[in-house]
C-alpha cells in the first residue's frame, strides 16, 4: 500500500501534482485541448475511486499514466482523428475561395502553454517538451494507430523505458520495440517540418514577430508581404479553407477578410510556439470584438504560418484572455 497519508487532502494534492504533465499527455494522445482536460479528469477521478487499491507496485506518477493511457484508448475507439485543414484538402486559390465549415471534433487544436507544459530544470527537457506540443507534431502523432500512439510518446517524448511502457499498456517489450519502429517510420513519410523557435526566443525572433503585429494591426499588405515565406500558410478552423503563398494570403485578408483591418494583437504561449488572441474592431460597441486565437509558425527568419482558430467563445475563456478590450 502507498505511504501517502490516508487523507483526502493529501490524495488530493499527490493527484493534482501530476496535472499539467498528464493534460500535456493526453493532448498530445487525442489533439484536442478540451478532450484532454476530460480525460485527466476521468483520470483523477478513477484513480481517487480506486486509490485503496493501488498496491503501490509502481509509483503514483505511472499509475496515473496507465489509467490515462486506457482513458485515451477508450476516447479513441470512436476513430475520430483530428485534423488540420491541410490534412483534409489541397489549397484553395484565392478566386475559389469558400468558407465551409466542418465540425468541431474534425479539427486539431490549440492548447495554451501553461496547461501542459511542467516546468523541467534542464532546458534541454523543456526544448523537447514545447517541440512535442508544436501543431506539426501533434497532428502527425494523428496518423498514429492509438497504441503506437503512446509508445512514441511515451518513448520520444517522455523519455520512458521500453520496460515501463511494456508494463504500463500490459505488453513485451518486443512488442513495444516494433510499435516504436513502426511508428518513427509513418512520421518519417510525412514532410519535413522546420518550424522552429527559440526558448526564449532569440532577438531576430522577437523583432520579427513586433514587425508581424505592426503590420498585422495596421493591415499593411505590403509589410506582411516582406515577412512571410513565399510557401507561408493560413488556415481557420473551422473552416476547411487554406491559402498558401503571400499573394493568395494578402489577397484574401484585403477581399474576405478586410473586416480584421485595425484590430488588435495579444500575445498568448501556445503549442510551444508565440500566438496571439486577435481581435477586431466591434462596429456595434466600440472598441475590439474577439476573432482568433493565432498560433504562429517560423522557419527561416520569415513567418512560415499562421493558424487562427475562429471559435472565440471555447477559446478566448480557455487562454484566459478577455472576450472585449477598450479602444
Amino acid at each position: 500500500m502507498s505511504d501517502i497519508a490516508g487523507t483526502t487532502t493529501d490524495l488530493d494534492v499527490t493527484l493534482e501534482k501530476h496535472r499539467v504533465e498528464l493534460t500535456g499527455y493526453c493532448y498530445r494522445m487525442l489533439g484536442s485541448a478540451f478532450e484532454a482536460e476530460d480525460a485527466v479528469q476521468d483520470t483523477m477521478v478513477r484513480a481517487w475511486r480506486s486509490f485503496e487499491k493501488f498496491e503501490g507496485r509502481s509509483s503514483v506518477r505511472s499509475w496515473l499514466y496507465r489509467i490515462a493511457t486506457n482513458v485515451c484508448l477508450d476516447m479513441l475507439n470512436a476513430g475520430n482523428r483530428r485534423a488540420r485543414p491541410m490534412d483534409l484538402t489541397a489549397a484553395a486559390p484565392l478566386a475559389q475561395a469558400a468558407l465551409t465549415p466542418r465540425p468541431d471534433n474534425t479539427w486539431l487544436e490549440p492548447m495554451p502553454d501553461a496547461r501542459v507544459l511542467p516546468s523541467p530544470s534542464d532546458p534541454a527537457e523543456a526544448t523537447v517538451a514545447k517541440e512535442s506540443v508544436r501543431l506539426a507534431f501533434v497532428a502527425a502523432l494523428q496518423n498514429l494507430p492509438p497504441k503506437q500512439r503512446a509508445v512514441l510518446i511515451l518513448r520520444e517524448v517522455l523519455a520512458w523505458k521500453a520496460s515501463e511502457v511494456a508494463e504500463l499498456i500490459d505488453t513485451s517489450v518486443a512488442s513495444v520495440n516494433s510499435a516504436l519502429q513502426r511508428a518513427r517510420a509513418t512520421l518519417a513519410e510525412r514532410p519535413e517540418d522546420d518550424t522552429a523557435v527559440s526558448d526564449p526566443l532569440d532577438e531576430e525572433q522577437q523583432k520579427l514577430l513586433e514587425r508581424y503585429v505592426a503590420a498585422f494591426e495596421g493591415y499593411d499588405m505590403a509589410a506582411l508581404t516582406a515577412l512571410l515565406a513565399e510557401d507561408a500558410v493560413m488556415t481557420m478552423p473551422p473552416f476547411d479553407l487554406w491559402l498558401r503563398g503571400t499573394a493568395d494570403i494578402t489577397g484574401f485578408m484585403s477581399t474576405m477578410g478586410a473586416a480584421c483591418a485595425n484590430g488588435r494583437l495579444l500575445p498568448v504561449d501556445v503549442n510551444g510556439t508565440p500566438g496571439f488572441a486577435q481581435y477586431k474592431p466591434d462596429p456595434d460597441n466600440g472598441g475590439f470584438m474577439p476573432w482568433s486565437i493565432q498560433v504562429i509558425e517560423i522557419s527561416q527568419g520569415r513567418i512560415a504560418g499562421f493558424h487562427c482558430f475562429l471559435d472565440t467563445q471555447r477559446w478566448f475563456p480557455l487562454f484566459g484572455v478577455p472576450l472585449h478590450l477598450d479602444d
